[in-house]
């Protein structure tokens, strides 16, 4: 089985070809299978207009990794000296040789100097072209594409640029990219928003059993059947009180229609966490999001609700909790929306979203978000915890590269970013699992990994359970009720050298017994979760009642919630924040701070997926924190 391993992707080269240049054409992207729920439906006019656009490659961005090590590893001289935005933006702007590479290609095929426009960012070129003109310019054939719902698409299956061309574009829309969204014009017959419930990824929300009987005992007698504040306390020893809120912070991502209640924060408050009863976090509007109330239910409030009842109880009222809330009810939202707002030199240097995948503001349907897109407006908090995911299938190696290094400029400023790793095991969300052609089903046989989970400059978290019958003094299992911690090796990106002698200990020593060809048998891909926290029985308040409620969306808040508290402890005596924490965690200095899970499968993709075992592994990685060695350990870092 072949795989691109990315910093394949993210490593390419700027070869100097600044003067015009007669090349052979080379393969830029591919499109192995239609998406489920599109159509061939014909031939794009060849008179049509065509809007490409083209996204600048980085200067020095196969260097990133190495930059990030300089500031992450407790070995460097200069670690926790991160950087500011605007070092990250000198750094990685893109060169004016690949503007002028690219412009000069453009006025060589026939365009006209004023019909090319370099955006003001700098980060894409653009010009109108007719489909045929586009289609000469890419060698490929334009197709127009129908959903289900009605909504037509451009696209085509693979496109090549001259091979002096292709190391200075990330790449071209519209092409191989679908929509992972769904707009208004595909609303369904009862009015309801007909993307995917918890944008932007389908499939990435918590599950519930629904309400439950009985009642939840005031000790912790019952943590194997209930999780609630005082278990999760006690699991992981995390009492502490912040002392420099002022100087933190701690923020939590969702996606519109995604919104919490403030009657659920106030319901769960009365009974868990009274000093936090009327308070509500200091939410951040990015591209029209806001708290809806419009719809409601599990499958809207669930997700919020959850993150912040939990969130912002376990850093106490004492310490603030912003929530990105992303994206209107129309045009919905993607993670590089949300990159866009907190980092300008994302959306002002990198290549800007791709209208195939991202929201574009203002937006163009009849009741969305007028205002202008954000970008650069919202302050990054220390910690950024996220429980959405795509499958990392689900976009090309390219889009997925992109995104990743600005994860990694994130980790240079000096802040945590926090992912889930997914509910189905091996398998991707909506236990859809890949077949050789590369399409998506439940009936596949082929392990699907996660994204961003699998991209190796943010923390992948996994889930645990206590398992029935036992207590919280007890060791905890992988979670193996309702849902199952997603894990296993990217198809895309390699592995940072951070995790490699962890993740060789995993296979020289516990070789999965499956053939090669259902999984990234290479031994050199980045796998994943790093860590993992608990993540089933959760009590939560949900439109007034409540619910047990499982998934990786309970065990990434939680972990954020742990880590802005050493963020805390090292900001009252003057210290940085941990920022990229992947680095030490797997470091010799920070072995044995977790405790290791060593039972438990992640079972998908009709297999009992990989099993958890002593030491790191892809059901929990290094297993669920404990928090006051933790929280020494960082202490004693510069």
């Amino acid at each position: 089985m072949r795989f691109l391993l990315s910093f394949v992707v993210l490593s390419l080269a700027l070869c100097s070809a600044a003067e015009p240049t007669v090349s052979p054409y080379v393969q830029h992207e591919k499109r192995v299978h239609t998406p489920d729920g599109w159509s061939l439906k014909g031939r794009y006019s060849p008179d049509a207009i065509v809007p490409l656009r083209f996204a600048l490659a980085q200067r020095n961005i196969n260097a990133i990794g190495e930059y990030l090590m300089e500031v992450s590893h407790p070995k460097s001289k200069n670690y926790g000296k991160h950087w500011s935005a605007g070092q990250v933006l000198e750094r990685f702007a893109p060169s004016e040789e690949t503007i002028e590479v690219v412009h000069a290609w453009l006025l060589e095929n026939g365009f006209e100097s004023n019909s090319v426009k370099v955006t003001p960012n700098k980060g894409w070129i653009e010009v109108s072209a007719t489909t045929e003109e586009a289609e000469r310019l890419l060698q490929t054939e334009y197709n127009v594409y129908s959903h289900t719902t009605g909504k037509e698409h451009l696209a085509c299956d693979s496109y090549h640029l001259p091979s002096h061309i292709a190391p200075h574009l990330d790449f071209v829309t519209p092409t191989v990219h679908f929509d992972s969204r769904l707009t208004r014009r595909s609303e369904s017959s009862d009015g309801q928003p007909a993307r995917a419930i918890g944008q932007p990824g389908s499939g990435s929300s918590p599950k519930t059993t629904g309400s439950f009987t009985g009642s939840i005992a005031n000790d912790l007698s019952t943590c194997d059947q209930f999780i609630t504040l005082d278990c999760l306390r006690a699991l992981y020893a995390f009492y502490y009180s912040p002392v420099a809120a002022s100087k933190n912070s701690f923020g939590i991502v969702e996606y519109t229609p995604q919104a919490y209640l403030q009657s659920d924060l106030d319901m769960f408050a009365m009974n868990f966490s009274r000093s936090l009863y009327g308070k509500a976090p200091y939410m951040i509007s990015i591209d029209g999001g806001y708290a809806q109330t419009q719809y409601q239910g599990f499958g809207y409030n669930g997700e919020s609700d959850l993150d912040l009842q939990y969130g912002m109880s376990l850093v106490t009222a004492a310490q603030e909790v912003t929530l990105y809330q992303v994206g209107d009810m129309v045009e919905g939202a993607s993670f590089n929306n949300f990159l866009d707002a907190i980092d300008g030199s994302y959306c002002t240097f990198e290549g800007g979203d791709d209208p195939m995948q991202d929201g574009i503001y203002p937006d163009p349907y009849g009741g969305g978000y007028k205002g202008p897109e954000a970008c650069g407006t919202a302050k990054p908090t220390y910690v950024i915890s996220t429980s959405y995911s795509y499958n990392e299938a689900d976009l090309t190696p390219f889009y997925t590269a992109r995104q990743c290094a600005e994860y990694a400029k994130l980790g240079l400023m000096g802040i945590t970013v926090l992912y889930s790793s997914g509910d189905y095991g091996v398998a991707g969300n909506s236990g859809l699992c890949l077949n050789p052609n590369g399409t998506q089903t439940l009936g596949g046989k082929i392990f699907n990994p996660s994204f961003p989970s699998t991209c190796p400059y943010i923390t992948s978290v996994g889930a645990t359970m206590v398992p029935p019958g036992s207590t919280v003094y007890e060791p905890e299992t992988a979670c193996e009720e309702i849902i199952y911690s997603g894990g296993g090796f990217s198809n895309y990106f390699a592995m940072p050298e951070y995790q490699k002698e962890a993740v060789d200990h995993y296979l020289q020593n516990y070789y999965p017994d499956y053939p090669p060809d259902i999984w990234n048998s290479s031994g050199v891909s980045r796998a994943h979760p790093d860590i993992s926290a608990n993540g089933a029985n959760y009590v939560v308040a949900v439109d007034g009642q409540f619910l047990l409620v499982y998934g990786t969306s309970c065990s990434t808040p939680v972990s954020g919630a742990m880590f802005t508290m050493i963020n805390d402890a090292r900001l009252a005596v003057g210290k940085s924040p941990i920022g990229f924490i992947n680095p030490t965690i797997y470091s010799t200095r920070f072995a044995g701070l977790f405790n290791d899970i060593t039972v438990g499968n992640n079972p998908g993709c009709g297999t009992t997926g990989f099993n958890a075992t002593y030491g790191w592994d892809p059901v929990t990685g290094l297993g669920t924190p404990n928090f006051p060695k933790l929280l020494a350990a960082w202490l004693e870092l510069p």
